[in-house]
């Protein structure tokens, strides 16, 4: 009886990986991309592959009307919570058709034996439940509506982050710096780029690194994204120090995810100095002329303590009242087009030549109207 289990349970662990491995989520058709650029190729969460990750795609429009490509559910949820998703804009890819459907119609099958992707429960998309019923039959699972599956999502996510990042660092991270140091040209700054599939798109179109595959690729892409970039700030003390978990009280973004761009504004009740982040500094004036605009703050000028800026350049944490502020340049920050402070008013004329600026201003010059025409 107990040989007998024993033969039981390898047919099963050997049918079940056989049953994950049949099934392809590459793209067998001409995949449909809606994000703009050469970009478009990648997920800007996680900068994994579109194409290769198709059949557990989403599509989804920001609240700020951008469109956006997820190569999976779990990277569409950790997008709403950070910029905020117009729901009914949500499309998932027919795991047979390859067809967008609308997600809230769709019939899903979670926890079937075909491996998550960004997680670690799987979750495909069917427009017909006879579809979706002949999935379950080969590959296990249950049927689930979106909403059912969006929320199963939201709730695994911190743990499957946790262990994703904990692969990372055994595997990832190690073979992606060995590949940055053998085939890369060293001075990439990962900390130029707003998202990652625009470091992926700059690295291949501009010949960055040596011919990669994608696995390569990836591999290199995210030691830039999630260690370099943080890496080589940290070893900058005069930086802007920023928690992990402080959001932007203007647009809601997390402000560690954009160490180049972060401003503060303190504030000081009696002994006690607290403190707003900002993922750049025109969001960070938005707040600093009308805090009330944004929320029940008990704030005002009168209690600022001191204003932090980054200096574009050298990203020293600088004065905010005592910068540069070059205002209409082609360099954009998480929030579009931005204010770019320099302490040094030289290094600001320089960037104004260099990346087409229309004006250089000071502190007490910039204006609320002047800010908000910057999102026009």
């Amino acid at each position: 009886m107990h040989k007998l289990l024993i033969i039981l349970s390898i047919f099963l662990i050997i049918t079940n990986t056989q049953a994950e491995n049949s099934f392809n989520k590459e793209a067998q058709k001409e995949p449909v991309l809606v994000q703009k650029g050469s970009e478009k190729h990648w997920c800007p969460v996680c900068g994994m592959s579109i194409k290769k990750y198709y059949k557990t795609s989403h599509t989804a429009k920001l609240e700020n009307g951008n469109q956006r490509q997820y190569c999976s559910l779990a990277c569409l949820v950790k997008d709403k919570e950070e910029y905020g998703i117009l729901e009914d804009s949500i499309q998932v890819v027919d795991a047979k058709t390859e067809k967008l459907i609308q997600a809230k119609n769709a019939f899903y099958v979670i926890d079937s034996r075909v491996k998550g992707t960004m997680s670690m429960v799987s979750k495909l998309a069917f427009q017909n439940k006879n579809d979706a019923q002949d999935f379950i039959k080969k590959y296990g699972g249950k049927l689930a509506t979106f909403e059912k599956a969006q929320k199963l999502a939201q709730e695994s996510m911190k743990n499957d982050l946790t262990k994703i990042k904990t692969k990372k660092i055994k595997k990832v991270y190690p073979m992606g710096k060995k590949i940055f140091e053998k085939l890369c040209n060293k001075d990439i700054d990962p900390t130029q780029y707003i998202e990652i599939n625009e470091l992926k798109a700059n690295i291949v179109q501009n010949g960055l690194c040596k011919t990669l595959d994608e696995e390569k690729l990836q591999a290199v892409a995210i030691y830039l994204w999630e260690v370099k970039r943080f890496g080589d700030l940290e070893t900058n003390e005069n930086r802007i120090k920023v928690e992990e978990k402080e959001k932007c009280p203007v647009c809601g973004m997390f402000v560690a995810k954009y160490p180049r761009w972060a401003a503060q504004i303190y504030y000081k009740h009696g002994d006690h100095e607290h403190r707003f982040s900002f993922d750049g500094v025109k969001d960070m004036f938005k707040f600093y002329f009308n805090p009330k605009k944004w929320g029940d703050y008990p704030v005002s000028k009168d209690l600022i303590s001191k204003i932090l800026v980054t200096d574009y350049y050298s990203q020293n944490a600088i004065d905010a009242t005592k910068a540069f502020y070059v205002i209409g340049s082609d360099v954009y920050g998480p929030m579009g087009h931005e204010l770019i402070p320099f302490l040094n008013e030289n290094d600001a004329k320089t960037f104004k030549k260099d990346h087409l600026g229309k004006k250089i201003v000071k502190f007490d010059n910039v204006k609320e109207s002047e800010i908000y025409k910057l999102d026009e």
